[in-house]
């Protein structure tokens, strides 16, 4: 026996000459209702060209994205343009004065002039990257994202 509120509930719902529906009914009817999911699937289908419904296919294959070139990364190459070429004189300052520190620092009675050129010329390898570093966006070992890959 149903209770007071359900019984009222049902009593006004006769009044206004609505019946209560069973559950399988009321959620049968949303079927027919258009969210916003779809209607955005809708959009993008269409967008592409296709028709505006969806209709399962058996297609198992994948639309091919155009993925940009990269090198491959086992391969070295020589750089093309000038920038590249100071490049590769920056780095390779920076691994010659490396090892001269390494040289002058375990050679005893070095004088101390000669490890601060070393590393005055090692700071000026760094710090000369900086200035002949090239556009983030053409760096191959970065996603779109700007996170490395």
């Amino acid at each position: 026996m149903p209770n007071r509120a359900e019984r009222r509930a049902n009593a006004k719902r006769n009044r206004k000459g609505t019946a209560k529906q069973p559950a399988r009914y009321q959620a049968r009817s949303r079927e027919g209702l258009v969210d916003e999911y779809s209607l955005q699937e809708k959009s993008i289908r269409l967008q592409d060209g296709q028709t505006g419904e969806w209709k399962p296919s058996a297609r198992t294959d994948l639309p091919v994205q155009n993925a940009p070139v990269t090198r491959e990364p086992g391969k070295l190459s020589l750089p093309h343009t000038a920038r590249g070429w100071v490049r590769f004189l920056c780095w390779l300052l920076i691994v010659l004065s490396a090892l001269a520190f390494f040289v002058v620092m375990w050679i005893p009675n070095m004088p101390t002039w000669s490890v601060i050129v070393v590393s005055a010329v090692f700071a000026v390898g760094v710090l000369s990257l900086f200035f002949v570093s090239g556009d983030p966006k053409d760096n191959p070992n970065v996603d779109e994202y700007g996170t490395a890959v």
